[in-house]
């Protein structure tokens, strides 16, 4: 065969193959219509409103860390004592911010010389305070709803600036350092709450 021939066949067989693509394969006129392909609704699990997690805005400056698989442990703690207080996002956000700044959300035993007092826990409350016995504030549902429960007893605590309602049950010596949590900790929230 000849170089031309060659290619006038091979060229003759590419437009076939190429027409057969485009048309698309013979259909018989009999046969049964195809319905046409609905779209499929994508339902997305109800996440907090960012709206109630920080309905006063962040304020100020805001601090962020990474976090490690126990911190993570213990903002799922922190948000099931929380439901279990009956308690909503809102108070979450409060505890989470707190705990931040308190210990990072680890859950911190006696720190010897470097110990404030005897602080102790996510929240480093103190057994000399009357928050409860060591093993008690170094266990995360108890300590979250220790706190949660001095949060209840602010008034119009839901009103209040993040850093006012943390301050009222924590009095600490830095009263204006948890606002700087607020944002991640709403994030945390908004991640963990319905998981």
């Amino acid at each position: 065969m000849t170089t031309i021939m060659r290619k006038s066949v091979l060229g003759i067989a590419g437009l076939a193959f190429a027409g057969g693509i485009f048309a698309g394969p013979a259909t018989n006129a009999e046969a049964a219509p195809v319905e046409a392909v609905k779209p499929v609704a994508v339902v997305q699990a109800d996440k907090p409103d960012m709206g109630k997690l920080v309905p006063h805005g962040v304020q100020g400056e805001q601090s962020r860390i990474d976090l490690g698989d126990e911190q993570v442990d213990n903002v799922k703690a922190i948000i099931a004592a929380t439901k279990k207080s009956d308690m909503d996002e809102r108070a979450a956000v409060v505890a989470i911010a707190t705990a931040l700044q308190e210990s990072k959300l680890e859950n911190l035993g006696h720190l010897g010389d470097r110990n404030d007092h005897d602080s102790q826990g996510l929240f480093q409350q103190r057994p000399s305070s009357g928050w409860g016995t060591v093993e008690q504030i170094t266990d995360p549902e108890y300590s979250t709803m220790a706190f949660l429960k001095g949060l209840k007893q602010v008034d119009g605590w839901q009103d209040m600036p993040l850093t006012k309602a943390a301050q009222t049950v924590q009095v600490s010596a830095y009263p204006f350092h948890y606002a700087q949590w607020e944002q991640q900790a709403a994030d945390l929230v908004a991640k963990h709450w319905n998981n």
